[in-house]
């Protein structure tokens, strides 16, 4: 499955990458083809502009993998550090830091999101930054408990007595001991990005129109014309569904090969 799912993100990526060359129209164009089912010029129909719905799904892919790696990559990267830092120094600093992330995760991720773009506004690098702020607690829950069991290791001890700093141990013997639950991490974290970045470009929130994004294909029109052509939303949800499925897939299939208790099951 692991090897499935790394095949089906390898094809997405190849897309997202070539989306101008692979597109067989332009996907913000208008033409007189409404409404057009599935057929050999329009492989996947086209909405009620006209536009292709296959150029805008591929296009539309270029926008949640920009959006899922560059959140997850801020998300982790903050999360991460503030984990290290507060499960290795402890005392004031990890209680400040653990009841901050607390408050932050009584909060719906999606609903932090909501309010973020409510002040913010629509726009790439603001959903990009909503989406990063909603991956932060649960990287630092999950890297500070790994960073607990991490510093009482008779290495840790070994470099303390030998006079590191805490900065070096932390920088070369914690980190890279974190760096298996770290991969699992940001990989799950990229389904869930893509996932909160189709429900805000559904919900009006996300990337302003005319960009493509499948979460935005399947608001409005889409369900004003769900009966007469249902395939409006069907090509965005199943972009959707299967992307999504994929990376849990893989950050699974990652995690049972870089935990040493799940080896060889």
């Amino acid at each position: 499955m692991g090897t499935a799912a790394l095949l089906v993100i390898g094809l997405i990526v190849f897309v997202a990458i070539f989306a101008p060359w692979l597109a067989p129209f332009d996907p913000t164009e208008q033409t007189p083809s409404i409404l057009r089912g599935p057929n050999g010029e329009h492989w996947f129909g086209t909405d009620n502009f006209g536009r292709d719905i296959l150029s805008q799904i591929i296009h539309g892919a270029r926008i949640s993998l920009q959006v899922g790696v560059a959140a997850v990559t801020i998300g982790t990267v903050i999360g991460a550090t503030l984990g290290i830092a507060s499960g290795y120094l402890g005392g004031k600093l990890d209680l400040i830091v653990q009841r901050v992330m607390d408050a932050w995760m009584a909060f719906p991720g999606i609903l932090l999101a909501l309010a973020i773009m409510s002040v913010l506004g629509p726009g790439l690098v603001q959903t990009i930054i909503a989406v990063a702020i909603t991956s932060v607690p649960l990287t630092n829950r999950i890297i500070r408990g790994s960073v607990l069991s991490i510093k009482r290791f008779d290495y840790i001890e070994a470099a303390r007595t030998m006079g590191a700093i805490n900065f070096r141990i932390m920088l070369r013997h914690v980190l890279p001991n974190t760096i298996a639950p770290l991969i699992v991490i940001t990989t799950l974290a990229l389904g869930r990005a893509i996932l909160a970045e189709a429900s805000l470009s559904f919900l009006g929130l996300g990337v302003p129109a005319p960009t493509p994004a499948w979460g935005r294909m399947l608001a409005g029109e889409s369900r004003s014309y769900m009966m007469v052509a249902p395939w409006m939303m069907i090509w965005p949800g199943m972009a959707i569904s299967l992307t999504v499925l994929a990376w849990n897939l893989l950050g699974d299939a990652l995690r049972d090969v870089l935990d040493p208790r799940m080896r060889g099951r």
